[in-house]
């Protein structure tokens, strides 16, 4: 790590969150950094523990004269999005993310960074490591497989945690308290194809779909940012409709919870009109990086000559996927009538997928009213049915009700406004958030979620606000040195 990044304050934090760079934590591979947190807490001659799942809890008894406090959950989760640019060199499993600073803020070179949620995993273990500090006794929880499904939160026994506060530290705006999230679902389609031989007469194309921010699809959903599987979709059904094109590869995205970044297809146009098809496909560039102009600057498209496939999907099912892809709903559905400027209901055209065998399709929906998130998970899977697709939904997760006379969102609003002369804003997030899950678990457990400002999560975008990261730190312990007594009540 270079000396510029070791030089950030607060030290303490900065210190772990390199340290943490360095262990490689992909969803449903936490093993690694389980290790890790299972070995600190031990050094630290405090109580560890790792439940079936693999979630890992640590508890620090209370600091002199705070003994009468109420036990105080600080959460965070140990995966990270595993996002690399396509020219980028990187095997998440074994190889340390490479953080630098860029300006204001830290950025990891070509994947995304993991701030997401490992800064908070780094301000947990400076609480732990501290000898000096202030606070009622905590518990600090990791849990597992956020990113992916919340299999950690979802794995929780009603018995682990003895808190009944807990702060949630996978928030990505400085200066706003989360007291409530959207919940969600995925759905998956699947489409079997046939494979038919090339004709006589094609030329091949390779077209690629580039250059977009990408993101979160919660955060960032409303933001106006281009979806690649549906900017290459558009093109391959025009192409198809004027120039007879045959298609036989189409691969675009990969995460469910993020927006396509990059998507690419592998197609046959007969020799006849190649040129008016390389004519319409620079005309195209042209119309969508305008269209885009303001939002995806960095938007490209291109189309080179390569080799005849060895195969092409047979016409019925080429037809019935570019017409499913268009028609698939993506992004905001409906804005809330009840909280100004916040997105209730959406859905994510995640990643198209070509196997051997078949297509498949990763979409992803989202809601903070329960009914309108299966209300759209089914508008995909008619779309798909149309098309003879086969789809399943994921069991999915549920939303977290806001609760505005929370005891600990009252004390966190002092504590902001003592440390920073103003007011916090205090919203709900569209964005999937565990405490949903963990509210199931532990009725009455009094919540919220903050955190540093974090921009361009789920892509190799990711950047970490280094000024916020102080505010962050500093807040969380104002909260802990006025942490609610055992005999308040709410």
């Amino acid at each position: 790590m270079s000396k510029e990044l070791n030089q950030l304050q607060p030290s303490v934090v900065w210190k772990y969150f390199l340290e943490i760079c360095k262990i490689p934590r992909p969803s449903k591979k936490e093993e690694k950094i389980t290790a890790f947190l299972q070995s600190f807490g031990e050094k630290n001659g405090l109580e560890t523990i790792v439940d079936e799942t693999g979630n890992v809890v640590i508890r620090k008894p209370a600091s002199p004269g705070m003994e009468g406090c109420k036990t105080v959950v600080l959460q965070s989760h140990m995966d990270m999005v595993c996002e690399k640019n396509s020219d980028t060199l990187h095997d998440f499993d074994t190889d340390p993310i490479q953080p630098f600073i860029d300006g204001d803020w830290v950025k990891a070179r070509g994947t995304t960074l993991g701030a997401d949620d490992g800064i908070g995993i780094a301000a947990q273990l400076a609480l732990l490591a501290s000898n000096d500090l202030v606070h009622g006794p905590v518990e600090c929880l990791f849990t597992v497989d956020e990113e992916t499904g919340l299999t950690g939160a979802f794995g929780l026994k009603s018995d682990l945690l003895k808190g009944k506060v807990l702060l949630n530290l996978d928030s990505e705006d400085e200066g706003e308290i989360f007291i409530g999230c959207a919940g969600g679902k995925d759905t998956s389609i699947s489409m079997n194809y046939s494979k038919t031989p090339v004709g006589a007469g094609q030329v091949g194309y390779r077209v690629k779909v580039s250059g977009l921010k990408g993101g979160h699809s919660g955060d960032d959903i409303n933001k106006g940012l281009g979806n690649a599987n549906k900017i290459l979709n558009r093109l391959l059904w025009e192409a198809t409709q004027r120039f007879d094109m045959r298609l036989s590869v189409f691969n675009g995205g990969n995460l469910r919870n993020a927006i396509a970044r990059e998507a690419e297809a592998i197609v046959t146009i007969p020799k006849r009109f190649a040129s008016e098809f390389e004519t319409y496909a620079k005309a195209y560039h042209n119309t969508v990086r305008h269209e885009f102009k303001v939002t995806e600057p960095g938007l490209n498209i291109q189309f080179k000559p390569q080799d005849l496939p060895d195969y092409l999907f047979d016409a019925a099912t080429q037809e019935r996927l570019l017409n499913a892809l268009y028609a698939c709903p993506h992004g905001v559905i409906a804005m809330s009538a009840d909280i100004p400027n916040f997105v209730e209901t959406s859905t994510n055209l995640a990643a198209v997928k070509t196997l051997d065998n078949g297509i498949e399709i990763t979409t992803s929906q989202r809601s903070s009213v329960e009914s309108a998130k299966h209300d759209v998970a089914n508008m995909v899977v008619a779309v798909f049915n149309l098309a003879g697709g086969k789809s399943v939904h994921s069991d999915g997760y549920p939303g977290w009700t806001p609760d505005p006379d929370s005891e600990i969102l009252d004390i966190s609003v002092k504590a902001y406004h003592k440390l920073f002369s103003k007011e916090p804003k205090v919203l709900a997030i569209h964005a999937g958030l565990e405490c949903g899950v963990i509210g199931e678990k532990y009725p009455g457990m009094d919540m919220i979620s903050y955190g540093p400002t974090i921009k361009g999560a789920h892509s190799p975008d990711e950047r970490l606000h280094i000024e916020t990261v102080q505010k962050f730190w500093d807040l969380t312990l104002e909260i802990l040195k006025n942490s609610p007594k055992e005999n308040q009540t709410a």
